[in-house]
């Protein structure tokens, strides 16, 4: 029950950050001096683990609770990467992913998945649709740099 809450909490603190304010990214002429990486996860501890594994490899990393709000998110923001576990309530990853590709065709080359063990079977199907990486929980960070580097580069 107190996990419950504290997601809730967590969440409606996100969704006023993500309403009020908007990315502030370093520039020098117009040009991003980082590169911007979304990630996109209900779990806030892991999400905050990457987001600090990101930023101090020199990333600008914002979290985004849900699929619906990094729906919005995507479509305000200039991104070079997105982090996106593919089990979540409300709009899935795999939906997200979708939805993006349509929208902006450029980005969704550039996502990576994040998937439990317990759901991979789930969503089998659209893992081998899609010719991008999938890193299963929990995410080795090595790894997940790896990826990021090589993703963000397709932009």
């Amino acid at each position: 029950m107190v996990g419950k809450r504290l997601k809730k909490l967590a969440l409606s603190a996100f969704k006023g950050i993500i309403q009020s304010t908007p990315a502030v990214m370093e520039t020098v002429n117009g040009t991003r001096l980082k590169k911007h990486v979304l990630i996109v996860d209900d779990d806030i501890p892991l999400a905050w683990s990457l987001k600090e594994s990101l930023e101090s490899d020199g990333y600008e990393a914002t979290i985004v609770p849900d699929g619906a709000l990094a729906l919005k998110f995507v479509l305000q923001h200039q991104l070079d990467a997105v982090v996106c576990d593919l089990q979540m309530a409300g709009v899935e990853g795999d939906l997200l992913y979708a939805t993006v590709g349509r929208t902006n065709p450029s980005l969704a080359r550039r996502f990576i998945f994040i998937i439990g063990l317990d759901a991979r079977s789930q969503f089998q199907k659209f893992i081998d649709s899609v010719e991008l990486p999938v890193l299963c929980k929990p995410v080795a960070l090595d790894a997940l740099r790896g990826e990021v580097v090589r993703v963000a580069e397709r932009n």
